[in-house]
């Protein structure tokens, strides 16, 4: 298939609010060993976006410098010893970068098929966040059946899709959300109660009930000793994030004295290696369930690509449920 020389996409002029998100014409990009090139028909908005906008959350070196960190397409171009993937592919995809534009280059061994029954806009929201909550709920947080798991954020993107999983995996979940509208939808997804953080505090809810056995976080700051409290011994705390801070104090004697673990990692630093291993076992063990319709995205609102700045401002809003798309 023989490619144009350059396409649509949205680039970051300059570090700033959902405003400096400005269209353009970029080279398309070619296939390195290894890689795949993506005709994209739709790219997930997540937050990791917003903080490259504002210049908080710089790409690898060697990562395009267009936001974007997963979508779903055709393949129309493959790079020597690809052997997985074939031109005329429906992929949906985890990108090291430039998924707001047309075509975009990614390891092959980053691109799963469309899950069977899911179109190419539900496709476009798996891989950021399933890539997330599986690499740090089950592989790093080890979370079993019968486990109080706890999640801020439920009806964020990774959240909606930690309670689902959570759930399917036979997990008991709580989940915490800021509106009584929220807290509904969590429990729609499989949580057993969910905690508006306006009203009521989650430490007490969970010592109720004996404690979190795994908290997964992206808030930080002070929920970061609210959360150790909220712990069972031997309970783990796993770190996405920190919308509220990475700096706070903490007395560890808590950690020694209950045995507690706190980890976490991002997503995007890690090596190709690693991101392929989380890609692997997520065909394996997820996608039979999306397949099932056991488990599915939670579509929130669609913008075109053009209205970037748009979608940035919904998200950084708080205001949606699920995920936001930009239609390429």
């Amino acid at each position: 298939m023989t490619l144009p020389q350059d396409m649509r996409a949205v680039e970051i002029s300059e570090p700033g609010g959902p405003e400096v998100l400005r269209a353009c014409r970029r080279p398309v990009p070619q296939p390195a060993a290894g890689d795949i090139v993506i005709r994209l028909a739709y790219a997930g908005v997540n937050r990791p976006d917003a903080l490259q906008r504002a210049g908080s959350y710089a790409p690898p070196p060697s990562a395009s410098d267009l936001p974007g960190l997963e979508g779903a397409g055709e393949v129309v171009a493959v790079g020597a010893g690809v052997q997985d993937h074939a031109v005329g592919d429906q992929v949906c995809a985890l990108l090291p970068g430039g998924g707001y534009a047309e075509y975009v280059a990614t390891p092959a061994a980053h691109a799963l098929p469309v899950p069977e029954g899911l179109d190419l806009k539900q496709a476009a929201c798996l891989p950021e966040t399933f890539f997330t909550v599986w690499s740090n709920v089950f592989m790093r947080g080890g979370l079993r059946a019968g486990e109080r798991f706890l999640v801020h954020g439920g009806s964020s993107g990774i959240g909606t899709t930690a309670i689902q999983l959570a759930n399917a995996f036979g997990a008991r979940v709580f989940a915490t959300a800021g509106s009584d509208d929220k807290c509904a939808a969590c429990l729609r997804l499989g949580a057993e109660r969910a905690i508006n953080y306006r009203d009521d505090d989650f430490v007490d809810i969970l010592r109720a009930e004996g404690g979190a056995d795994l908290i997964l976080d992206m808030v930080g700051g002070d929920y970061i000793p609210r959360n150790i409290r909220a712990l069972a011994d031997d309970g783990r705390l796993v770190q996405i994030a920190f919308l509220q801070g990475p700096k706070v104090a903490v007395n560890f004697a808590h950690l020694m004295m209950r045995r507690l673990t706190i980890t976490g990692s991002t997503l995007r630093p890690q090596s190709d290696l690693a991101k392929a291993r989380i890609a692997q076992e997520l065909y394996q063990q997820v996608w039979p369930l999306l397949a099932a319709g056991r488990v599915a995205p939670v579509m929130d609102s669609e913008f075109p690509l053009e209205q970037a700045a748009a979608a940035h401002a919904r998200m950084e809003s708080s205001a949606h449920i699920g995920k936001i798309v930009l239609k390429v």
